[in-house]
């Protein structure tokens, strides 16, 4: 229980992020017809509009590694206060949060392109901390 406790701030980053990206993942799994619809549409005046199904596909991959590598993370920093897991998650967050951002900017959906940095910067942060351990 010790390294959960030195590891509070870390740990609770990881379940924001676990939530967010598993929850995703999850809502494209369970809607898929309707996500790929509306994508369709989002996209349809865009360099992406043909790639938008193999994209969603790619998206909700990354998704799912990403939160289950927070997952471990939590487990790893529990266990033996280690960072390791964390720190991939983490990165791989970052990651497929740009590739979102990048998609809401070529839509030219800037509001959200806005709601995308609400989530980048917890999880840069935990990036930050995860870095200087």
């Amino acid at each position: 229980m010790n390294n959960l406790h030195q590891n509070i701030t870390e740990v609770l980053l990881l379940v924001f992020l676990i939530i967010t990206f598993l929850q995703s993942g999850f809502d494209k799994v369970a809607d898929w017809k309707g996500n790929l619809s509306w994508l369709k549409g989002h996209f349809s005046a865009t360099p992406l509009k043909n790639t938008v199904p193999l994209l969603l596909v790619i998206i909700l991959l990354v998704e799912v590694f990403a939160g289950a590598l927070c997952t471990f993370g939590i487990i790893q920093f529990v266990l033996d206060g280690e960072s390791t897991m964390a720190l991939y998650g983490a990165i791989l967050s970052c990651i497929t949060l740009l590739f979102l951002l990048f998609g809401q900017r070529i839509a030219k959906d800037y509001e959200g392109a806005k709601t995308i940095v609400i989530y980048f910067m917890p999880a840069i942060f935990l990036l930050y901390l995860l870095a200087n351990k």
